[in-house]
């Protein structure tokens, strides 16, 4: 018999408008309290200390406008945040500074998260929907040089990026992102030669959220269909259909794959955060709290397992934190 659904562990109130991302920064190399940052419609970034329960921190980076994406490069001090304001923004926080230190215009009106990679000690690769409404920018950062510009072939008609993720096999090997877009294609990009190597259609609809598994070459998209696509890359690195999975309602506006890579969570139009098993994609619970869409899910990188966490925030303005290790 399946075991009935638990209740958050604890919930977060406090941000006073929809929540639209969450990110957690519990281990690193100075481990001190866990937080989680969460991004919110009215433009704040608020600091949680997940001891207290309570906000250490608020951030006013965006003029207001809606944050839609955070990231920590290498430490809980240094923070990358990305608002509808069409910037991005670099922060340090130590020592309890709270200001912005650089800033790139992205000229974006869209939704699209922009996505970092650590490609050596102090530098990274960020991918981000560009001026122009099909192509993707990668920047090396704190440079903000230039690396390319991804432009979808004459006639490809893929539409806006919705979706990236940047990754790389290993340390040295050749970076790569991946793009959903809006004709509901995902494409595989070859950064440094800035060309594509694989398309494949997984949704009638745009790609809302993906992610990826880079040990196992498997990857989830959804969209606001009801339906989730697997699928996988293989050796000659073309994208093919793995399997889908069909959801009892449509819309899925985020997807994290947990980084032990046994579960994902997704956080759905109807209220509900799904985790499903990674390996064969099997349903293991439907955490019902929130009473609006839940935009985003994330999964804390605890070194204690006992102590990670799955963080969920909503339209309803809370933030739910469960602890699934347990049960799974």
């Amino acid at each position: 018999m399946a075991l009935p659904p638990p209740d958050p562990q604890f919930v977060l109130r406090g941000t006073s408008a929809a929540v639209h991302t969450l990110h957690f920064s519990c281990g690193g190399p100075e481990p001190g309290i866990p937080l989680l940052f969460s991004g919110s419609e009215n433009g704040f970034i608020h600091v949680w200390n997940l001891k207290t329960h309570r906000v250490d921190t608020a951030l006013d980076g965006h003029g207001r406008k809606s944050v839609c994406c955070i990231e920590t490069m290498g430490g809980k001090d240094r923070l990358l945040s990305q608002g509808r304001d069409q910037r991005i923004c670099l922060w340090d926080l130590a020592e309890g500074r709270t200001s912005v230190t650089d800033s790139v215009f992205t000229e974006h009106v869209g939704f699209c998260r922009c996505s970092l990679l650590k490609v050596a000690q102090g530098r990274w690769l960020m991918a981000m929907a560009a001026r122009s409404l099909e192509e993707v920018q990668i920047l090396e950062l704190p440079s903000k040089t230039s690396v390319c510009t991804l432009k979808p072939e004459a006639g490809a008609k893929l539409g806006m990026p919705m979706c990236l993720k940047l990754w790389q096999l290993n340390c040295g090997s050749q970076p790569v992102l991946l793009a959903g877009y809006e004709d509901g294609s995902v494409v595989l990009w070859n950064v440094s030669m800035g060309k594509a190597l694989s398309r494949l259609i997984c949704h009638q609809e745009p790609v809302m959220s993906l992610d990826f598994d880079s040990e196992k070459a498997k990857g989830i998209s959804g969209s606001s269909e009801k339906v989730l696509s697997i699928w996988s890359l293989n050796e000659q690195q073309n994208l093919q259909v793995y399997k889908t999975h069909e959801l009892v309602n449509a819309g899925i506006s985020d997807i994290t794959i947990r980084p032990d890579k046994k579960i994902l969570a997704t956080a759905g139009w109807d209220h509900r955060i799904r985790i499903f098993g990674w390996k064969k994609l099997k349903p293991l619970a439907v955490l019902d709290y929130h009473t609006a869409t839940v935009h985003c899910v994330s999964f804390s990188d605890h070194s204690n397992p006992q102590e990670r966490l799955l963080a969920a925030g909503s339209k309803d303005q809370r933030i739910s934190a469960w602890s699934i290790y347990a049960q799974t």
